[in-house]
């Protein structure tokens, strides 16, 4: 849960105050004011939110900060695939791969000819794209037309570009409806998501696709579910 392990993390925090808070990709940045810096991943089951301090300490807490005379921030992770992380001093992203709302067709195209993966596989590595997680490159996918068993580095530059808008649009999309809850998000309100019932191919497996009535098929890659319609995505 907390890495380094064995880091003193409370030393660390003591008198300290938070600076302001980032995000790259996935993490959650909390900048200090001295200089150092520290992250959160909420990986699955991960909430983090402001409570008072006389408010009841929920079952799997793993951190509780506080940050003023009456609220602390608490970081709950029933599943603990989410991650408390000591960075220092020291940069820490730059083999993060550009944020997907700002990437360039270019950028994605300069990381995706690197490597020989299935494009799916490729998408979820962190060092190509920061932040895209399963769902969303599925969908993502399913936009551009692409099989997720497309080799990355044989994409055309008009395929390239075509998923990069694809991404952007998805991931808007998603953001105005509050993320997607198949099992147990909630953002840091409580409240549920709704774009997974806009889903185009993700979680759908059987179902009609929703723009050829195909039905939608799902496959195991890199460990991960993988939602796609054969007639909308043909592989090449």
């Amino acid at each position: 849960m907390i890495t380094p392990t064995g880091f003193d993390l409370t030393r660390a925090l003591q008198r300290r105050a938070i600076k302001d808070v980032t995000r790259r990709g996935k993490r959650i940045v909390f900048n200090l004011d001295d200089g150092n810096a520290l992250f959160i991943h909420l990986g699955m089951t991960g909430r983090l939110r402001v409570e008072q301090r006389s408010a009841p300490i929920e079952p799997h807490t793993h951190l509780i900060l506080d940050i003023g005379n009456r609220e602390q921030l608490r970081f709950r992770d029933p599943r603990r695939f989410g991650e408390i992380r000591w960075l220092g001093s020291e940069p820490h992203d730059q083999k993060m791969g550009p944020e997907p709302l700002s990437m360039r067709a270019s950028q994605l195209a300069d990381r995706l000819s690197r490597t020989t993966r299935a494009i799916k596989n490729a998408l979820m590595d962190q060092h190509v794209v920061a932040g895209l997680g399963n769902i969303y490159v599925d969908e993502s996918l399913f936009a551009a037309g692409i099989h997720p068993l497309t080799t990355a580095n044989t994409l055309t530059s008009e395929q390239v570009k075509l998923l990069t808008k694809s991404i952007k649009k998805v991931l808007r999309k998603a953001i105005r409806h509050r993320g997607s809850t198949l099992r147990d998000y909630v953002d840091a309100e409580g409240g549920k998501g709704a774009f997974q019932r806009l889903h185009s191919v993700y979680d759908r497996a059987k179902k009609p696709c929703r723009r050829c009535r195909t039905p939608i098929e799902r496959i195991v890659l890199g460990g991960r579910s993988t939602h796609f319609c054969p007639n909308c995505q043909v592989r090449a």
